[in-house]
């Protein structure tokens, strides 16, 4: 029953993760990634704030010392203030089938960081697996013309090629510390929130938006940085089997494609989807060495 209900939860959640990059790209037809970032980040301290408090967790703010406050803000201003910046532009200069795949690479990105700075050995499987995940990268980013070099956008490429090092840089410095993931998460959004809103004053921004990029905005914040990272979280707590669920997360490149091509209207090049499975396939091999080491 238990297990059950875990692939319902990772399967729910990997199909709605599915359609944060058509969400994505359809905001930023209205608004800017600034504009994206504030909205969405609202909405998301709403939500997570709604589960921590219906979690009964508000009592664990007292526990926090007063280092943890500060790693939190710091990891605030890493995701999602810095990441979703970063990778909100990438969408706006690049089609949704190039940048949902390059920020895909994160995984790989988090495994090489890890080997400097948490000294871990790195492997013949990430070797490996970095030459046939850049190769995705390559023919994805040059349109499958990688002899030329020719980028369809070269600024576009390097954002969401480095969205993935702020992700990894996230992700490493943040279990270092014992706090509750929710509530971890609710604070790094809170603190990032702050930024984003100091940031849109500085601009003299008038917070007028069309409706249609606010709405956009409200369903990354709800799903992309809310809900679904609860239902993950659900899943992986109620299975015996984390390999088994924890695969499930490389459906979601290929359903984000479909989703794209059909709200986006974007076709689907040949050299997308060479690119991908070279991506997930090298990310797969990765994963292999877990149970080597």
């Amino acid at each position: 029953m238990y297990e059950r209900r875990a692939t319902v939860y990772a399967l729910i959640a990997v199909l709605l993760w599915s359609t944060v990059a058509t969400a994505f790209k359809y905001s930023l037809h209205y608004i800017s990634p600034v504009e994206l970032l504030l909205v969405a980040s609202g909405t998301s301290v709403i939500v997570l704030g709604a589960m921590v408090y219906a979690q009964g967790k508000i009592k664990l703010l007292k526990s926090l010392s007063k280092a943890q406050w500060i790693q939190m803000v710091f990891l605030g201003v890493l995701n999602p203030f810095a990441y979703y910046l970063v990778l909100f532009k990438a969408y706006d200069l690049l089609p949704a089938q190039e940048a949902q795949p390059l920020n895909y690479t994160w995984a790989l990105t988090l495994a090489y960081l890890s080997v400097l700075i948490l000294r871990q050995r790195i492997t013949w499987q990430d070797i490996v697996a970095g030459i046939i995940c850049y190769s995705g990268v390559l023919i994805i980013s040059t349109h499958g013309d990688v002899f030329n070099l020719e980028f369809s956008n070269p600024l576009g490429v390097a954002l969401a090629l480095g969205s993935t090092v702020l992700w990894a840089f996230y992700w490493i410095y943040s279990t270092k510390w014992k706090v509750d993931p929710v509530v971890g998460l609710w604070l790094n959004f809170l603190a990032g929130f702050v930024l984003i809103l100091i940031w849109n004053i500085f601009q003299n921004k008038d917070f007028f938006m069309p409706w249609q990029g606010v709405a956009g905005a409200v369903y990354v914040g709800v799903f992309e940085m809310g809900i679904t990272f609860f239902l993950w979280l659900q899943a992986m707590r109620l299975t015996k089997q984390t390999a088994k669920i924890a695969n499930l997360i490389f459906l979601s490149p290929f359903l984000s494609l479909f989703f794209i091509s059909i709200f986006l209207g974007e076709k689907i090049l040949a050299s997308t989807l060479i690119g991908l499975v070279l991506i997930v396939g090298g990310l797969l091999l990765q994963k292999t060495k877990q149970k080597e080491i």
